[in-house]
Formats: C-alpha cells, structure tokens, sequence
C-alpha cells in the first residue's frame, strides 16, 4: 500500500533485516526516486520518505495520510518493513524523513542501546495492552507454577509484571518504572509463576500454550478473540500510557520542518481518527496528545527520567 503511482507488491516490497550490514544495500527504487535525500531537490521538495511497519494500524492510517497529503501537493513515498530495527537506524542516518511503527518508550530504549538520535514529532495512537487468558476467567484460578508470557523486548517487557504486581499477584521493587521493570525486580513471586519470554508479535497467538499472557488488545482482537471477554486485566494507568503512545518520528531539529507539519496535519485528522474508531470497535485509541509543539519538552522529560 506504498503511495507512489505504481503499488509495491509483495515480491518488490523490501524486507530489511537486523544485521546492520545490509544498510549499505538498502536502497529506495520507487517511482524512479532512487533515495530519499536525493538530490534532486526540485522534485524532492513536495516529496516525503516514510519507513512504516507492516500492519494495519500503520497501513491504514497512512493510506488516509497520503490521500490528504495529495490534495496539498505532497507525494509521500513508503517503504513497508517488519522489522523494528532498521526503522530507526536510517531516519537517524537521514536515508528517510520519518518512521512510524513505534512507542516512546522502544524509542528511548532503541536511542540508548544503539546510539541513535531520533526523536518523536507527533502522536498517533495508544495500544492498551493486558494479561489475557483463553484457559482460566480471572486470576483467581490461575494455579500455583502458572505459565505466563511476557514481552522479551525491554520496552514492553515490564507491562506484564506490572499488570501481575497492581492485582497482588507478584511483590515487586516500586522504585523501577514500568519501562524498565524486569524479572530481576520481583521480590516475591508467591504462587511460583514461570515466565515465558517471546517477541510480542506472537504474544496473542501464543495464549493457547501458556495459562496467561501479556498482549496487546489490537494483536488478540485481530485473533479472533474477544478482547474484554479473555481479559484477566487491562492497562488502566495514565503513568503507563504516555511511554506506550505511539508516534511518528524524525531527526533532532527536524520536529518543525514543513515536511513534518504536512505529515502531522494528516494524520491528526478527523479522517485517521474516525479509521481508529472504528478499527476493531476501537481495540486502539487514537491519541494526539503528542504534537510538533509540545514534543521536544515532552521528549526532554522522558528522557530524563
């Protein structure tokens, strides 16, 4: 769902991987536009670059994007990915102007392990999460040395645990803040849980095997499940939801370039927000909160943390 002339199927989509060897090859063929931050500066003045992570809550929103985009004059061209390395690392090279495929909190943690220097620019959406169970009905019944599931990357990794510590199911060090909360802060793990760790891709489609797991409430909607009625718990925690909004995000100083102002005008839109409304009976909440004028000051604080 590219938004140049020609679409971009399956067979020519790229597909990036993680090895950071293979950003030498990346390289954008669409449309004749062969980088972008060519230099033909004529035709690359009206044109943005956007990496996006393949699914629908990115997909959609951005084929709404680039219909608004076009009836201002601007051509946003695309590049579909699943991977959620490579996103960051060719924003922060300025191979594309923007990515949009993650939350604040895997973008701080992303900056500190990489190096990289990206910020976020605007806000789109939050994706509650929450522990979820096809096996038992509340936590009650989950027994003694449980299978649970939680997150493994270190951005998400803590929402489970903490979800398991606000219903008193495990003691854990207070002091640590969700965003980086982990196994080795649980204090006291009374009914023996074992967790399991797995990508969170998989985190909805694996709940068959485990007793219970963390999830995001989009992943187990799009299973086929009803997400209220295999709830144990839903993430109800303002402290939790900022780290966990998603947002568009671009280079240091680049927040209030015209480019940037194009993007956030569509897709804070009334269009993109009636499409989350009506996604999955709003499994997803959009969420504009994040603007190009509040975000550096937000960033600035989150950071600091």
């Amino acid at each position: 769902m590219p938004f140049f002339t020609t679409r971009i199927t399956s067979s020519t989509r790229h597909q990036i991987t993680a090895a950071l060897g293979a950003l030498a090859a990346l390289t954008l063929t669409s449309c004749g536009v062969t980088q972008a931050n060519s230099a033909d500066s004529g035709a690359a003045d009206k044109t943005i670059s956007l990496i996006v992570t393949e699914s629908a809550p990115y997909q959609e929103p951005t084929e709404i994007a680039r219909e608004l985009l076009a009836e201002d004059g601007w051509e946003l061209e695309t590049t579909y990915v699943t991977d959620i390395v490579q996103p960051n690392q060719v924003v922060s090279q300025g191979e594309y102007d923007a990515n949009y495929f993650q939350h604040l909190a895997y973008l701080r943690q992303f900056n500190a392990d990489n190096g990289t220097e990206v910020e976020p620019a605007f806000s789109t959406y939050y994706q509650p999460s929450g522990i979820f169970s096809l096996q038992h009905d509340s936590f009650e019944e989950l027994p003694d040395g449980a299978e649970i599931s939680l997150a493994v990357d270190t951005a998400n990794n803590g929402r489970g645990i903490k979800l398991l510590a606000d219903h008193g199911l495990l003691e854990i060090d207070e002091s640590v803040p969700v965003t980086e909360l982990s196994q080795a802060d649980i204090i006291d793990n009374p009914k023996n849980f074992q967790f399991i760790e797995i990508d969170q891709q998989s985190s909805a489609h694996t709940l068959t095997d485990v007793d219970a797991g963390f999830a995001f409430a989009r992943l187990v909607a799009e299973a086929g499940h009803d997400v209220h009625d295999v709830a144990l718990a839903l993430e109800d925690d303002d402290d939790v939801r900022r780290p966990y909004t998603n947002v568009i995000a671009v280079q240091p100083g680049e927040q209030d370039s015209e480019k940037t102002r194009a993007l956030q005008r569509a897709y804070q839109s009334p269009e993109v927000q009636e499409w989350f409304a009506d996604y999955l009976d709003g499994a997803i909440e959009y969420n504009d909160d994040i603007t190009i004028d509040n975000a550096q000051e937000i960033w600035a604080e989150f950071t600091a943390e």
